[in-house]
C-alpha cells in the first residue's frame, strides 16, 4: 500500500495562497513587507521540493474507495508541475521582498503560470478527471486567476477593488486545497487503520 503526500503540498499551497491574499489586501506597499518573506519562503521550498519530487517519480497511479479504481496518473503532472511553478513563484517573491525590489518580474512569470494553471482546471473539468472533476476544476482556475491578477495588482497598485478581488480568488482557491487535503487525510488515516488491525 502507498499514501502519497499530495495532501501535504494542498496544505503547504492552502495556507500560500491565504498568506498571498492577506499581503495583498493589506501589506503590499506598506512599511513591513520585508517581515512576510520568511512566510512566502517557507511555502515555496516546500512546493518546490515536492513538486519536483512529484514531478520525476510520478508517486501516484490509482485511487481505491469503496465503490471503485481510479486513474490517478495524471494527478503527478497536474499538481507536481504546477507546485514547481508554485514554489519558485513563492521563493522568487520572497527574494524580491526580502530585498526590496519590485514585484514586477515574479508577477510577470506569475501570469503564465497562472494561465496554465486555468488550463489545466478546464482539462480536469472536460475529462473528467479526480473523484471531484467540478470542484478541482475551480480550484485550478481560482488558483490560475490569482497569478495576473497579481500582475494587475502590481501595475495599478492603488485599485483596492483589484486587491479585493484577487483576495476572493485566493481565499476561495485555499477554501477548496483544505477541503481536498482534508478528505485525502481521511482517506490516508482510514486506509492505514485498516492495514496496522
Amino acid at each position: 500500500m502507498f499514501i502519497d503526500y499530495l495532501t501535504l503540498m494542498l496544505v503547504n499551497m492552502a495556507a500560500g495562497l491565504l498568506v498571498l491574499a492577506w499581503f495583498f489586501l493589506r501589506v503590499f506597499g506598506g512599511p513591513n513587507e520585508k517581515s512576510w518573506a520568511s512566510a512566502f519562503a517557507m511555502t515555496g521550498l516546500v512546493a518546490l521540493v515536492g513538486g519536483f519530487y512529484m514531478t520525476l517519480t510520478w508517486p501516484i497511479t490509482q485511487f481505491f474507495d469503496g465503490h471503485g479504481e481510479y486513474n490517478m496518473r495524471w494527478a503527478n503532472a497536474a499538481y507536481g508541475e504546477t507546485s514547481v511553478l508554485l514554489g519558485i513563484l513563492f521563493l522568487g517573491a520572497a527574494l524580491s521582498v526580502s530585498r526590496g525590489w519590485s514585484l514586477l518580474p515574479v508577477t510577470i512569470y506569475a501570469f503564465l503560470a497562472g494561465a496554465v494553471a486555468v488550463y489545466l482546471g478546464v482539462c480536469i473539468y472536460l475529462l473528467n478527471l479526480s473523484k471531484e472533476p467540478p470542484l478541482t476544476a475551480v480550484g485550478f482556475v481560482l488558483t490560475g486567476l490569482a497569478g495576473p491578477l497579481s500582475l494587475a495588482i502590481v501595475l495599478a497598485p492603488a485599485r483596492k477593488l483589484l486587491r479585493w478581488l484577487t483576495a476572493a480568488c485566493l481565499v476561495g482557491a485555499c477554501a477548496i486545497w483544505l477541503l481536498t487535503a482534508c478528505l485525502g487525510y481521511w482517506g490516508h488515516l482510514g486506509m492505514l487503520s485498516r492495514v496496522l488491525k
